[in-house]
């Protein structure tokens, strides 16, 4: 974390939370992992200190995409039984109540999860289901789940998670998501599958505007559907993407943290979340991969305003933002606003 200093950090953990980009896979405990390894044989260091180097960044690491991504392999080792999703799962939902979390929306990538023990997909997304729904009714959380692809798998496989996404849409999995690399592998292939998901009543999410230029939030709007962005903090470098985006009342998914030490940013205090703000995009503050980052979302929003100069008041906005972006129906959404307007004395 960026700072070890709780009184501050304090008036932020007792806010109210909305969190629409946090990923599955970076959100495992340290503890958790050392007893799948020791339960299950996985290789790795006895010690929670060196696990940490290997599946969390570390303040003396490069802040670089490829760092960022090597932690990810480690990770992908964990996942050996059905009991071991169903832990994760539950966990991050845990996790998420005790930051003061009222809603989250929980995005999981099927076909990592699978791939360890070549687990069927649809049983992956039955398990991750059961799980994050039995935990959020125990610590009072609202859960909805995002199934997320890959740009550089095959079209054939997203296919397949579309359409097991949209089989399990009564049971709180509300959108489809395309993640990965931006920078090497087109979304184009995807175009079909995406337009046919949210033909079929999924939300649509992209990570884009990340690695890739403003052009790709454009593509992301125009040919995938997308409702909400994933990162997009590079649509501020074209005009006419900011405009399509505030024309469209298109959210964007900030991830501060996440962004400087994949090397997106510089520094923290050089992200454009506050510039995003000004120039009157729709933003929302999320954590992406909290365990990797070492960080909850209080962090986040601690760093939004000491260090990015965003206001208490524009703070409590920006969770408005994100409860009425969610991906819940009108009712539940207005629910959840009125909740939060009340809590945050707005």
């Amino acid at each position: 974390m960026f700072s070890d200093d709780t009184a501050p950090l304090n008036k932020y953990v007792s806010l109210p939370k909305v969190d629409l980009h946090r990923h599955l896979e970076g959100s495992l405990r340290l503890s958790t992992m050392l007893d799948i390894a020791k339960q299950h044989g996985v290789t790795v260091p006895v010690s929670m200190l060196n696990l940490s180097g290997l599946v969390q960044v570390q303040d003396q690491d490069p802040m670089t995409f490829s760092n960022f991504l090597e932690k990810f392999k480690t990770l992908r080792l964990f996942y050996k039984s059905p009991d071991v999703i169903h832990r994760v799962s539950a966990e991050a939902v845990e996790d998420a109540a005790k930051d003061h979390v009222r809603y989250l929306e929980l995005r999981f990538t099927p076909v990592a999860l699978s791939r360890a023990e070549g687990f069927p997909l649809h049983d992956v997304m039955d398990w991750v289901i059961t799980s994050t729904q039995e935990a959020a009714k125990k610590y009072k959380i609202k859960v909805n789940l995002i199934a997320s692809v890959n740009r550089h798998e095959s079209p054939e496989l997203a296919e397949q998670v579309a359409w097991l996404a949209v089989d399990h849409m009564k049971h709180g999995l509300m959108g489809l998501d395309l993640a990965g690399n931006e920078a090497e592998f087109p979304s184009s292939p995807f175009y079909g599958i995406f337009k046919e998901a949210k033909q079929s009543g999924l939300h649509i999410t992209i990570h884009a505007g990340e690695w890739g230029p403003a052009q790709n939030v454009r593509d992301a709007i125009e040919n995938l559907g997308a409702e909400r962005i994933g990162h997009g903090v590079r649509v501020l470098e074209d005009e006419a993407v900011v405009a399509l985006a505030k024309e469209c009342g298109t959210v964007f998914e900030v991830c501060v943290t996440s962004n400087f030490q994949s090397g997106v940013v510089k520094s923290v205090e050089a992200h454009p979340l506050s510039k995003m703000m000004e120039k009157g995009l729709k933003v929302t503050i999320n954590t992406d991969d909290p365990s990797i980052s070492r960080i909850v979302l209080a962090n986040e929003y601690q760093i939004a305003c000491d260090k990015l100069n965003v206001s208490l008041d524009e703070l409590k906005k920006s969770i408005i933002v994100a409860a009425q972006s969610a991906f819940l129906n009108d009712e539940d959404k207005e629910k959840l606003t009125t909740l939060l307007k009340k809590e945050l004395k707005l």
